[in-house]
Formats: C-alpha cells, structure tokens, sequence
C-alpha cells in the first residue's frame, strides 16, 4: 500500500462523534471529490476504508444512503452515487446550497466555525482529493479540486489556521499544496493521522543523519587524499636529499625523521609521530620535516 493509502486508512479510524464534524467532513468529501453537482453525487475512490466509512458518513450527517451500491471494478475504484432528487436537495440544503440556482460551489464557513470542524472538513477534502508523498522520497502533500472557488477558499482557511500552502492549477483543477516537512507534518496530525506524520519526522532525521555521515565521510575522504599527496611529495623530496648525499650530512634528528617517512610512506603525519620511540609531537615532527622540505627545495633550485 503506498504512505497515501496508508494515511487515509489512519484518517478513516478517526471517530464519527459529533454531527456537525460529520457534516464538515462530509462538505469537504463533496467539494474534493469530483462528482458533486445539483444533478448528481459521485465519489470514487480506490481505498478499501474510506468505502467503508463513506456510507456511514452519510448517514450521520444527511440520513440518506447510496442510490447505487459500490462495486470494486477491474481497475480497484469503488463508485458511490447518489442521484434520488429527494436525497440530493437533502445534502444541498444540509450544506447551505440552493439546488436550483447555478453558481460556483463555496465554502459555508458556518459550518466550520469550530476548530474541530474545520479539521473534519479537511479530513473529508484529503480523503477524496488528497495525497502525499512517501517522505523518503520528498515532502509533498496536495489537495485538488475541480471546484476552483471552494479550492481558493479552502486555501485562505488553511492560511487562517496557520498553515502556508501553495496553489497552482493542473487539468481544470485548482490544488492547494504543500512541500514543507514541517506543514505536512502538522496538517496530517491536525487531520488525525499522527502515526503518518511520525513517520516523516522520522525520515525527516533519517535523510539528516544520512547526509552529516555523508559529508563525514567526503571530508574525511579529501583528508585522506591531502594526506596521502603530502606524503608523496616528501618522499620524493627525501629521495632527493638521499641521492645527492646530503641526508647523511644532517643531524640525527632530521635523519631519524627522513628514514621513518621513506619506510612508511602510508602513515598519516600523526601516526608517524606516534611511530617514535619516545613519541613525537605532531608539531615537532612538522617542524623537522619542514626543514627537511626546505633543504630539498634548495638541492632542487640548485
């Protein structure tokens, strides 16, 4: 099941309690679905429980049922309609609508007026024109609508909630859209879906731990790759030093120094400070090997 599925199947557990949440719920089912006209409802959905929570939605907030029994088709979708003229200016009428008069669909504010109204309301918007994206992949959840005036409005609700969506129109819908972790985040955990929105928070640690242990990783990889052409150059330099004869001229201390790099080439500079015996410090055996460079620098010039 993708994390859609799996959110509306969280969403459908969330209780039918009170009538006027029912009614909410059930405008924003409407108003997303795609079939909702003064001739007809027709809800189509692919999710096995939001079919299982429709009739009951509508019972609770209309007192009518489905004039057409929802069947599974080849391609998964159930198909719900009402179309008894009787039932249709029941649900008109219960939303604020006049059925007889043609006008853009909108928002009756005075049935979201609660808090938890208007979270119903969003819960039946998703449910029947909503998605989201798995949050491993990217942040991205959006409610489409082909009600263009209920989308705009729906979107000024959510900015008077706190939220920030987008909005963008895609095929003669208008979707309202967010790409912010921390919006959807919010925005499904006010919808009744916390366990879903867990879930992104927990990809949302994931992908940030991922990438400081990648970026640990390159650093330490260009680390070594600093060191190890550090390396090389000063053995080519002691070479240098050693075929003009000049190495043996030294103190014992730069010789001692020059000898541990030429026979371990693939020790970083602090491990072969570690190699003496007494350990030497990472500074003092840079100050001898600077002096080394530097005398093999003048053998070169020369």
């Amino acid at each position: 099941m993708s994390f859609s599925g799996e959110v509306k199947k969280e969403l459908c557990r969330a209780p039918m309690q009170r009538q006027c949440c029912a009614l909410a719920e059930s405008c924003g089912v409407l108003l997303y679905a795609g079939g909702f006209s003064s001739g007809e409802v027709r809800i189509v959905t692919e999710s096995e429980e939001f079919a299982e929570r429709l009739p009951k939605l509508f019972k609770k907030a209309f007192s009518v049922t489905f004039d057409v029994v929802p069947e599974e088709n080849e391609s998964g979708k159930h198909i719900f309609r009402i179309i008894e003229p009787e039932k249709l200016e029941r649900i008109w009428q219960a939303l604020g609508y006049d059925r007889t008069q043609h006008f853009a669909l909108h928002l009756n504010f005075a049935l979201l007026e609660e808090e938890h109204c208007r979270s119903a309301f969003l819960r039946g918007a998703f449910l029947a024109g909503g998605s989201v994206t798995d949050p491993h992949k990217r942040y991205h959840l959006e409610l489409a609508t082909s009600h263009l005036q209920a989308g705009r409005e729906t979107e000024a609700l959510l900015r008077d909630m706190g939220f920030e969506p987008k909005n963008v129109m895609r095929g003669g819908n208008t979707v309202t859209y967010f790409k912010s972790s921390g919006n959807v985040e919010d925005l499904l955990t006010l919808l009744g879906a916390p366990s879903a929105a867990m879930e992104i928070m927990s990809a949302k640690v994931e992908k940030s731990m991922r990438n400081i242990v990648n970026r640990r990783v390159n650093c330490d990889a260009a680390n070594l790759d600093k060191s190890v052409e550090a390396s090389r150059v000063q053995v080519e330099a002691l070479t240098r030093l050693t075929d003009a004869g000049i190495l043996k001229t030294l103190p014992v201390a730069l010789q001692e120094v020059a000898v541990a790099r030429l026979l371990q080439p693939e020790l970083s500079l602090s491990e072969l400070a570690q190699s003496f015996d007494p350990p030497l410090t990472k500074s003092c055996l840079n100050h001898r090997m600077r002096k080394l460079m530097q005398l093999a620098n003048e053998e070169k010039s020369v």
